[in-house]
């Protein structure tokens, strides 16, 4: 394996988000992340799919033809959604009522089977598993970046409807921000969206932009004679 860990880890949270940076999975991204919760509640989901088939594409890559490699990598995925799906509708069903078609949309997201056919297929079981957790936590901090940002923007609150992911306990976690609010609805519809997740890729690349300038030797003065 040519990546360190620690390159792992840099490329899926940050380096080579596929939100921020590879902009895969966009329907969901940028459909659910009217809120905080919504987002975190797709954005776990969504890696636990991750790592488990990074685990099992690994797991497997050396007795699968090459030739259906990629049909058995998408009954692994569909496998793991549908199991995702019923564990969410079970106990967390408002939540799943929320979010409702995007969670079996999962399947079809392009960041898992590319994960799969890019880095756990060729990959030993550890790294992979790390692969898919980073992975999955840098579409998860996209998500809740975006929903955070629209629903500050939207509503004035934060953490709202957090007992949907997290019990009755949660209520008390929502913070209202800009009290007497009467909300920006276009931050909340899909052309705030857009909006929003074009901030976010403009602000990470002038954070990338700045940590380069910081890193770079000074040129130097050329001394006439």
């Amino acid at each position: 394996m040519n990546d360190s860990f620690a390159d792992i880890i840099r490329d899926g949270l940050w380096r080579r988000n596929v939100g921020l940076v590879q902009l895969l999975g966009l329907c969901p991204l940028l459909a659910v992340s009217t809120s905080f919760i919504y987002g975190l509640g797709l954005g776990l989901a969504t890696t636990a799919v991750l790592l488990g088939s990074n685990i099992a594409v690994s797991s497997i890559r050396r007795i699968v033809p090459r030739e259906i490699r990629i049909p058995a990598f998408v009954m692994i995925i569909a496998s793991l959604v549908t199991a995702v799906e019923l564990l969410t509708n079970a106990y967390l069903h408002e939540l799943y009522r929320i979010l409702g078609i995007f969670i079996p949309l999962i399947v079809t997201n392009c960041a898992i089977i590319g994960r799969a056919e890019a880095f756990a297929s060729r990959n030993g079981i550890v790294p992979s598993a790390l692969d898919g957790l980073m992975t999955g936590l840098g579409f998860t901090l996209a998500l809740v970046l975006l929903g955070s940002l629209r629903e500050i923007v939207g509503s004035g609150t934060l953490f709202a409807n957090a007992d949907l992911l997290f019990g009755p306990w949660a209520a008390v976690l929502e913070l209202t921000l800009i009290p007497a609010y009467g909300g920006f609805v276009l931050a909340l519809l899909p052309p705030g969206a857009f909006f929003g997740l074009g901030l976010l890729i403009a602000l990470k690349n002038v954070i990338e932009r700045r940590a380069a300038e910081r890193v770079r030797p000074a040129m130097p003065v050329a001394v006439e004679p």
